[in-house]
């Protein structure tokens, strides 16, 4: 892979995934958190797979390589099911956008991606329930949470929080 080869394809990389990221994801859940981890894990996927791409690896090696980025969990706490989903199509994009240049041509690799935003388009277009943002909180009142005292536990998170809370987990 030359110079100019991998120049581009880091480019349509992050054009793509910053398009997915700003507009499809960060629009609607105003994560910025997630906006930063889902940006720097992209370039640190392409960067690591387009360098490793042009080793001879095993198809074995190279899929543990994947399992093993697509899995990441942060210790501080759980990723919440549409944000992991959201990084495993970035984790995907970031390898496919390393790897298949050639197989592909560049007309190819544009419309893959292409595909990867309709597909997330459409995806969260058409989600039967409305997004609501999720919030962890390491809560204090040990009392309130039971089952009888539940109207006083949202009550509670409410007034501290200066937020609506419509469900309690």
């Amino acid at each position: 892979i030359g110079m100019t080869d991998f120049l581009l394809r880091l480019l349509i990389n992050v054009l793509f995934v910053i398009g997915i990221i700003h507009f499809l994801y960060y629009r609607r859940s105003r994560r910025a958190d997630y906006y930063f981890t889902f940006a720097i894990i992209s370039l640190s996927t392409f960067m690591i797979v387009a360098l490793l791409g042009t080793v001879k690896l095993k198809t074995g090696f190279a899929l543990g390589l994947f399992a093993i980025f697509s899995i990441i969990r942060y210790r501080t706490e759980s990723m919440p099911v549409r944000e992991m989903t959201y990084l495993f199509a970035i984790i995907a994009i970031s390898v496919v956008n390393a790897l298949a240049g050639d197989a592909v041509g560049w007309i190819g690799l544009i419309a893959i991606n292409v595909i990867f935003v309709v597909a997330i388009s459409l995806a969260e277009l058409t989600r039967k329930m409305k997004h609501l943002a999720c919030k962890y909180v390491k809560y204090d009142r040990i009392d309130l949470i039971v089952p009888a005292r539940r109207a006083e536990l949202i009550a509670d998170l409410e007034k501290r929080l200066g937020i609506t809370v419509r469900r309690v987990d």
